[in-house]
C-alpha cells in the first residue's frame, strides 16, 4: 500500500514538474513582443538553447544535466543522434510527455544536446 502511494505520489510530481504551471512572475517572463532587432524578428521563442532546456528541462534533467527524476543528459550526444533527441522532445519517452518544445526550438535543444558527449 505504501509503495503504491509513494508510486502515485511522484507520478503526480514528475507530470506536474514536467507541465511546467506557467504561472510564473510576469517580472520575469519574457512576452512575445514580435519587434524587430536588426532585421529579424525576435519572439519568446529565439534564445539561446541553455535558456530553453533551463526552462523546460532542467526541473527533470538537472540544471547540470545531471539528471534527477529524469535521466542524466551531460553525455547524450555520445548515445542519441540529433534526430533521436528530436523525437525524443516530441513524442517524449517512458514518464516524459512530448510536445515540451516545439519548432525551433526543439530544434535547437536537440542540436545543443547532441554536441554533449
Amino acid at each position: 500500500m505504501k509503495k503504491k502511494l509513494l508510486a502515485l505520489l511522484m507520478g503526480t510530481s514528475l507530470v506536474l514538474a514536467a507541465c511546467g504551471g506557467g504561472g510564473g512572475d510576469k517580472a520575469t517572463e519574457k512576452e512575445d513582443t514580435g519587434t524587430t532587432n536588426g532585421g529579424q524578428t525576435t519572439t519568446a521563442g529565439d534564445g539561446d538553447a541553455q535558456k530553453l532546456y533551463d526552462q523546460k528541462c532542467s526541473s527533470c534533467h538537472g540544471a547540470n544535466l545531471e539528471g534527477t527524476v529524469g535521466p542524466k543528459l551531460s553525455d547524450a550526444g555520445s548515445h542519441l543522434s540529433k534526430e533521436d533527441i528530436e523525437k525524443i522532445i516530441a513524442n517524449g519517452q517512458g514518464a516524459m510527455p512530448g510536445g515540451l518544445l516545439k519548432g525551433d526550438e526543439a530544434t535547437q535543444v536537440a542540436d545543443w544536446l547532441a554536441a554533449k558527449k
